[in-house]
């Protein structure tokens, strides 16, 4: 049967909005990677650390925070103009040393080289996207008709690949591409006391596509939310869809709600 057709039981939806309400405080924001882009000023500031964040967030946050802490220190708390003006190249070197896990200082500066050209060529990041949706999609988003996550997921992935930039950032959609749906909620969410909401103008937060992983699944699975065992885009719509039964109006609020369901297991 199509998860779309998957009864949820009441007690499960219970459990989940409250966990949601608990979870989603300011409070969140201790320890947590989206907390840098609350430490920077401006839009294309906050964009570019959210990213910056999103990027080095995968294996121990006791390792991959002072890492970001490090990047923020460099670039003065102004990641935009650090990027922009080429500043990255005086704390990045071009060599294959270690900066986190399977990144290099090599891979970073090739991606700090990428976003260098895209805020010279577009502005910004939120500007690049908007320009990559009207050019591929034939419709101007805007609070009338708003862009969906996917073709800002598509956007970002093309871009790297185009560039022979992989696993930093996914090459294609197919995989879950978790930390880009986490950057994406961050920056589309509103009247959250974690989340931006900066881009809530021209993508629709009724689209954004749970971050996905395997501890994310698991949890699923032990709610009766998901069954697919494998970590693709394809199961994160799916759970996304189930999600969207208990907060239609803003699924990804879920994404609170299975971190404490997990907190609380």
């Amino acid at each position: 049967m199509p998860s779309s057709y998957v009864r949820i039981p009441k007690s499960v939806k219970e459990r989940l909005t409250t966990y949601a309400d608990i979870y989603e405080q300011r409070s969140f924001l201790d320890g947590d990677p989206s907390w840098f882009m609350h430490q920077v000023v401006g839009k294309r500031n906050q964009e570019a650390m959210a990213f910056i964040a999103s990027c080095l967030s995968y294996g121990s946050r006791k390792v991959f925070m002072p890492r970001i802490q490090y990047l923020l220190e460099c670039a003065k708390a102004e990641p935009y103009e650090w990027i922009r003006k080429g500043l990255f190249r005086q704390q990045i070197p071009d060599d294959f040393g270690c900066f986190y896990r399977l990144y290099t200082n090599h891979t970073m500066y090739e991606m700090f080289t990428a976003l260098e050209v895209m805020f010279q060529t577009y502005g910004s990041l939120s500007a690049y996207i908007r320009s990559y949706v009207n050019e591929n999609y034939a419709f101007q988003p805007s609070e009338a008709h708003k862009s969906k996550a996917i073709y800002a997921i598509e956007a970002v992935c093309t871009y790297f690949s185009e560039r022979h930039i992989c696993g930093i950032i996914p090459k294609n959609t197919t995989s879950s591409c978790k930390r880009v749906c986490m950057f994406l909620r961050w920056m589309v969410r509103d009247n959250s006391p974690v989340d931006l909401g900066i881009w809530g103008d021209f993508i629709d937060k009724r689209s954004l596509i749970i971050p996905l992983d395997t501890h994310v699944m698991q949890q699923a699975a032990v709610l009766g939310l998901l069954s697919s065992k494998t970590t693709s885009m394809r199961t994160a719509e799916k759970l996304t869809q189930q999600l969207a039964k208990v907060f239609p109006d803003d699924p990804i609020k879920g994404d609170f709600a299975l971190f404490g369901y997990g907190i609380n297991q």
